[in-house]
């Protein structure tokens, strides 16, 4: 009697193991906060440190790109929550936008964290309820990054200096 439930119990723990494995290869995580907030997320118990979101949010809405960035980093370290990595590709948007030139490497960033939010978000749609946005879906947004990325002949219009930021 109990040497099948010492079997059952090894097979148990071997497929337990071996869906620990697949998971980690499925998403390779590249740190150890992505790991356990991955696990944590799996059994919803995952949650986004609320004073870090806050500092990140001040920073955003006071014009400090950087710091946002490194706040909302913070506040989702697994980088699970959608609507913080939507914020971090805005900052990343934000800082990289110019009147004569975008920062293409900072656009290259934000398309990444967007991309990122919208695979995280359910259905892959996500909406943002901000009043001081302009741009509220990651939708939008990705594609203002898209935009700002291509070289057209758009780029050499002089009119292209009173263009306004979303």
């Amino acid at each position: 009697m109990r040497e099948p439930v010492i079997r059952g119990v090894g097979l148990v723990a071997s497929l337990a193991y071996a869906a620990a494995v697949a998971w980690l290869y499925a998403t390779q995580p590249q740190t150890v906060a992505q790991v356990t907030g991955g696990f944590a997320a799996i059994v919803g118990a995952y949650q986004v440190d609320a004073v870090a979101l806050a500092d990140g949010l001040r920073f955003f809405r006071g014009g400090q790109f950087a710091e946002a960035r490194a706040a909302l980093a913070r506040a989702d370290p697994a980088e699970r929550d959608p609507h913080v990595q939507f914020y971090i590709a805005y900052a990343y948007y934000r800082e990289g936008w110019g009147r004569l030139y975008n920062d293409d490497a900072l656009f290259g960033k934000g398309l990444a964290a967007v991309d990122k939010a919208i695979a995280l978000a359910p259905g892959g749609r996500l909406v943002v309820d901000d009043p001081d946005l302009q741009m509220h879906s990651a939708d939008e947004l990705r594609a203002e990054l898209q935009r700002g990325m291509t070289r057209d002949a758009s780029d050499f219009n002089p009119l292209r200096v009173f263009r306004a930021r979303k």
